[in-house]
């Protein structure tokens, strides 16, 4: 299993403190021979009546010699975990928990914003030092009610 983030922890308790039930430390996925390790699996229950929300989240420090590098490293493995969980677990959004100063260093800058836009990741901007949630990009969706015909 790969080795923790840094800011692991902090995301983890961020998720329960705004209602989130861990179900998954790490999420394990798997796609032919190749097992792939998103850092948290979590899921909200909505109501008694409705379905759940349920997220994986992979948490990245951008800490290291180069924002961009960390930036391409975050984003394929972003996009590798989207790919097969579009297949094993369609209903699980995918979102990656950054902390809030590269959110205002890397993302609010154009390069940020354009891989943003372009490769519609979603983000969890979280502040390490009180371990809460400052934003959802997008905010996650409640599940829709069935309407009858």
């Amino acid at each position: 299993m790969p080795a923790r983030d840094t800011y692991h922890h902090a995301v983890k308790q961020a998720l329960l403190k705004d209602g989130w039930t861990i179900t998954h430390d790490p999420l394990r996925l798997s796609w032919g021979r190749k097992d792939l390790y998103v850092d948290l699996g979590a899921e909200r229950l909505v109501t008694a009546e409705k379905a759940g929300q349920k997220i994986a989240v992979e948490v990245k420090s951008f800490v290291g010699h180069s924002e961009i590098d960390a930036l391409e490293k975050a984003t394929g493995q972003y996009m590798i975990y989207q790919a097969v969980m579009s297949h094993v677990e369609p209903e699980r959004g995918l979102y990656l928990a950054i902390p809030e100063s590269v959110f205002t260093d890397l993302f609010e800058e154009p390069i940020g914003t354009l891989v943003l836009q372009h490769f519609h990741l979603q983000l969890i901007v979280f502040d390490p030092a009180t371990e809460v949630i400052d934003q959802w990009i997008p905010t996650p969706q409640t599940p829709s009610t069935p309407t009858a015909s």
